[in-house]
């Protein structure tokens, strides 16, 4: 059975199977090696996923469940939705950054308890541009202010990071990481939240980088069928014997 890589997260995993998407470029990486499958979910917050965890990553799914179907890793992206700020449009997407902890520490033992093996990494939320954020509102936005913050972000990120620390898990920084580039509204942000090629760029490096240090990469994992050029010319079955 080929491995897999699940990747969990709110709408910057939703759509990171898009042409130039970080999930498609994981995808395109290792299409010999790993399966990688998307579990996207736009506006979703931590409380919410919370709640759907057991939906979408069940117990057993015909006969490829616990132990023997675990992943190789996973990613858990959350954090950008439950930062919006509690005065403004998006504040039905809230949640207080002490229960963001709490629930982000139950993702990651959950994880943990069903699939022992499997490697979990943390992303953190990205920055935030907040003069794209009032240009570009996902509805309607009679204050005229963004309902997201860089400096609420940052609070976000910085608690994605303790968990990580304290569940003895990797995590990718990307609110830091991201604004190391002097440009990294133009870079990395097409809305304000939402990532550009390049910032698809920047997370498929960090996950890459992130699963080597753990041991998964193309060289140490086989593929699952005879490559074109180990196949004889002269006897191509002998392959398959």
């Amino acid at each position: 059975m080929r491995p897999k890589i699940y990747l969990f997260g709110d709408s910057i995993t939703e759509s990171s199977f898009c042409e130039v998407g970080w999930g498609a470029s994981l995808a395109n990486h290792f299409s010999r090696t790993v399966d990688v499958i998307l579990r996207g979910y736009s506006g979703y917050n931590t409380r919410w996923a919370l709640k759907v965890l057991e939906k979408v990553f069940p117990a057993a799914q015909d006969g490829d469940g616990g132990i023997n179907g675990a992943p190789v890793a996973i990613t858990v992206f959350f954090g950008a939705n439950d930062a919006c700020l509690p005065d403004r449009y998006g504040a039905f997407q809230h949640v207080p950054l002490h229960e963001y902890k709490q629930n982000l520490h139950s993702i990651v033992s959950f994880f943990i308890k069903r699939w022992p093996t499997t490697h979990v990494l943390l992303i953190t939320p990205p920055p935030i541009d907040e003069d794209a954020r009032v240009r570009y509102p996902y509805t309607n936005n009679p204050q005229g202010l963004p309902e997201r913050t860089n400096e609420a972000a940052g609070e976000y990120a910085r608690a994605c990071v303790a968990v990580a620390e304290e569940c003895g898990v990797p995590v990718i920084d990307l609110w830091t990481k991201m604004q190391q580039c002097p440009d990294w509204r133009e870079d990395y942000l097409c809305d304000g939240l939402h990532l550009t090629q390049g910032g698809n760029r920047v997370v498929f490096e960090e996950v890459i980088m992130k699963l080597r240090d753990k041991g998964l990469s193309l060289e140490s994992m086989p593929v699952d069928l005879p490559l074109l050029a180990d196949i004889d010319p002269n006897d191509p079955l002998k392959s398959f014997r």
